[in-house]
């Protein structure tokens, strides 16, 4: 329920015969972890989870990495083993199978902004993830050390989170996207998309958004969609340079009617 506490022994002692091993998620505060989606798939499941809120615990995890036989499987790292039914291993090859040239396209939109794109039965009702390395930070832990005083800079350097994006390819909007890419892999509305699931993703996996000005614009644009005001050029800030036609056709003609 997440409002009463527990402890190892009593939880051991409740799993399911088919979990493998012992969940738990940090973050900054409970109500922030038991709306996770990092939770989708162990609440489906029916699976217990342990919500670590205190900045100790993720101290305390990073030593203790299992409990009488049972490892400790942080929700939020990769790593999560679900065991799955044969129809429903079948069905997520199938989705993965269509969906690979999406995670590509994903990967060459974002480039170095996550090591990897993969197709995901980690979540369920929401599009995408950020999950860490099995034996990086974690999100909460990397926003722990950003707010020391006295960190020690060259490790924020090679401990901080290597991401890799999960995407859950039984999505209406990842099938979405995955047609339009798959129509025009060019097209700068599928790129717009694609950042704006980063950054939510960002946001929901517990990670601080990087580029807030950037966001913010998609957003505008989004908004200016809906309630169907035409774009104009104060959109040229906001907008990838590489992706803008080229102007010397155009500089041209004005100076003609200049003259």
């Amino acid at each position: 329920s997440g409002e009463e506490t527990t402890s190892l022994k009593d939880y051991v002692s409740r799993m399911d015969e088919n979990q493998q091993g012992i969940y738990y998620i940090t973050g900054e505060s409970r109500k922030a972890v038991e709306t996770s989606p990092f939770l989708e798939r162990l609440k489906k499941r029916g699976f217990e989870c342990l919500f670590l809120v205190d900045p100790i615990d993720e101290y305390a995890v990073q030593q203790l990495k299992e409990y009488d036989g049972k490892k400790l499987v942080s929700c939020t790292k990769e790593g999560m083993k679900i065991d799955e039914t044969e129809e429903e291993k079948k069905a997520f090859e199938e989705e993965k199978a269509k969906t690979e040239n999406l995670c590509k396209l994903i990967k060459e939109v974002l480039d170095d902004k996550v090591e990897k794109v993969i197709v995901s039965q980690r979540i369920v009702d929401s599009p995408c993830c950020l999950v860490t390395g099995e034996y990086g930070w974690s999100a909460n832990m990397e926003r722990i050390m950003r707010a020391q005083a006295l960190r020690d800079n060259s490790a924020m350097g090679y401990m901080s989170s290597k991401k890799t994006m999960e995407i859950n390819a039984m999505h209406p909007i990842i099938k979405s996207l995955r047609e339009k890419s798959d129509a025009d892999k060019s097209d700068k509305t599928v790129k717009d998309l694609i950042w704006l699931l980063y950054d939510t993703s960002l946001l929901t996996s517990g990670f601080s958004l990087e580029e807030p000005t950037q966001f913010a614009g998609r957003i505008h644009r989004l908004i200016k969609l809906g309630l169907s005001i035409e774009d104009d050029d104060d959109d040229a800030e906001i907008a990838d340079l590489d992706d803008l036609p080229p102007l010397d056709a155009d500089e041209e003609d004005d100076a003609s009617k200049m003259e």
